[in-house]
């Protein structure tokens, strides 16, 4: 029998600068992930040379407790509920 011989599972190979080499999935996924976490620093160091302060949102402040006790209507509450549900991102 002539030819190539058969491998299971079959290996990935490159040729790179006339070289023949193996690629592993372990490897790819090594080499992805370190090249997505270093993508992740740079973008977060960029930002702690850029001197821009963070400015707080105003957030409205809740009324003085106690809180009155305010009856609701079982079907307005539902109405309101159902219609804001996908208008609100669910």
């Amino acid at each position: 029998m002539t030819g190539k011989s058969h491998e299971y599972p079959p290996k990935n190979t490159t040729e790179q600068d006339g070289k023949v080499q193996d690629i592993s999935r372990r490897g790819f996924l090594n080499t992805a992930g370190c090249a997505a976490m270093g993508g992740l620093v740079v973008a977060a160091g960029g930002s702690l040379f850029t001197e821009k302060n963070a400015n707080a949102t105003a957030v409205p402040e809740a009324p003085a407790l106690p809180w009155k006790y305010v009856k609701l209507d079982p079907k307005e509450a539902g109405k309101r509920g159902y219609k804001n549900y996908l208008a609100k991102g669910g």
